[in-house]
């Protein structure tokens, strides 16, 4: 059973995938016809971003910059039957899917980012990043799904 994480992510797929096969459909002569119709509602901003980018104000994306998002770490998973969640007491043991020294999954909003080893510094853990995933490679782990 997948939580609802997936199913968003799952649904988010589909959706970009439809669009894209649309996309293809209508074929390249369709791009252009829509974009000069659209082009006296929409003013050109090229050259605004230009003029911006050399003043060193630069894009918009510095206003995303302070929004929080959560990053997990994930050891490894497993299912187990409700009765044993029951039966679980301090010192027990849940085995887990993952094998000791596999990279550890980095994953920011339950996306995957970056895979890592885990480290101790000063008595508290942490995670070295060994390996940062592609947005190409993003995008194909989406269509995967």
């Amino acid at each position: 059973m997948s939580n609802p994480s997936e199913n968003d992510q799952d649904a988010f797929a589909n959706e970009w995938s439809s669009a894209l096969a649309e996309q293809e459909k209508a074929g390249p002569a369709a791009t252009p016809a829509k974009a000069e119709s659209a082009s006296h509602l929409f003013p050109d901003l090229s050259a605004q971003a230009t003029a911006e980018a050399r003043e060193g104000r630069g894009s918009d994306i510095e206003m995303l910059m302070d929004i929080p998002v959560q990053i997990t770490v994930e050891l490894g998973r497993t299912r187990i039957p409700i009765k044993h969640i029951l039966q679980l007491a301090q010192g027990s043991v849940i085995e887990l899917d993952a094998l000791a020294g596999e990279p550890m999954d980095v994953l920011v909003n339950g996306c995957l980012i970056a895979q890592g080893e885990v480290v101790v510094v000063n008595e508290k853990f942490g995670i070295r990043l060994t390996d940062i995933v592609t947005p190409s490679e993003r995008m194909r782990r989406l269509n995967r799904l």
